[in-house]
């Protein structure tokens, strides 16, 4: 494990491996966990698919990559703002309601899901219709022993109105640390504003590429050490830093450096899974 008990880690969706192989290549490359990918179309093999989570648990024991967490892209393409009522809310729910199974079935303590594309939260409707989704979702967490959180580009007074309208202590926020600063946010102010509510899983990456890959932690336009820097301020609880640069053509070197840029942020910022922010 690393420093002060902070965990680094992988997303699966970014590796040229996915399933046990993704657990397998992330042990070669040296991290120490691995988020997970839900799948469905255009995304790979459904994580509930038969088999799958046991392969998964069992490459994680072989190995000692832990598993963090397991993230819903596939709302990315369905959205989670449907009418209520209709046929497509039982759809989300069906999916939902799935993914919070299998994070169970993996033993993740973490289940998130992300508003991008068109799952974009725009405007008043679109942000009561997620809400409302999010409540019933934070809810089935809560009754299966985890936790959800949501990943969006809300505003410090949109991203806590979000919590109060879900109004679940099973809910929290995803904090990626470029996304916001792409949709023209200050991170530093975006931990200032939310950490009581964020999730202890934190995206790391700095910046899209300029041309070719994505630009080495610490070398990019996202402002990272600002945002680390104001997370050891308000020493939130960061259990664990997961790198969210694009490795899928392959480069172990370029992992192994992001990973002990990683490494030695923990220590820089005195990160760590220390006492809970909401507590202070």
């Amino acid at each position: 494990m690393s420093a002060r008990g902070c965990v680094i880690g992988l997303a699966e969706w970014r590796l040229p491996r996915s399933g046990a192989d993704a657990v397998r290549y992330g042990a070669r490359v040296g991290a120490e966990g691995l988020q997970l990918d839900f799948g469905g179309p255009g995304r790979g093999e459904w994580a509930d698919a038969p088999g799958r989570a046991r392969a998964l648990r069992e490459a994680s024991a072989a190995t000692g990559v832990a598993l963090l967490a397991l993230a819903g892209n596939v709302l990315n393409d369905v959205g989670l703002a449907p009418a209520p009522g209709g046929p497509a809310e039982a759809r989300v729910r069906r999916l939902l309601a799935r993914l919070l199974d299998t994070a169970r079935e993996l033993a993740v303590p973490l289940a998130f899901v992300p508003s991008f594309r068109r799952g974009a939260i725009k405007g008043p409707a679109a942000f009561a219709r997620t809400a409302r989704t999010l409540a019933w979702a934070a809810a089935e967490a809560e009754a299966r022993g985890l936790l959800l959180a949501s990943e969006n580009v809300l505003r410090v007074a949109g991203a806590r109105a979000l919590v109060e309208a879900v109004g679940s202590p099973a809910f929290r926020l995803v904090l990626d640390t470029f996304n916001p600063v792409h949709a023209g946010l200050d991170c530093a102010r975006l931990v200032a504003g939310t950490a009581p509510w964020l999730a202890d899983q934190v995206h790391l990456k700095d910046g899209p590429p300029p041309v070719g890959e994505t630009p080495p932690l610490g070398r990019g336009s996202g402002r990272l050490e600002a945002t680390l820097a104001a997370l050891g301020r308000r020493r939130a609880r960061v259990a664990a830093l997961v790198l969210e640069n694009d490795y899928r053509g392959g480069g172990a070197d370029r992992i192994a450096a992001d990973l002990a840029w990683a490494r030695a942020a923990v220590l820089r910022h005195g990160l760590g899974p220390g006492k809970d922010a909401r507590a202070r």
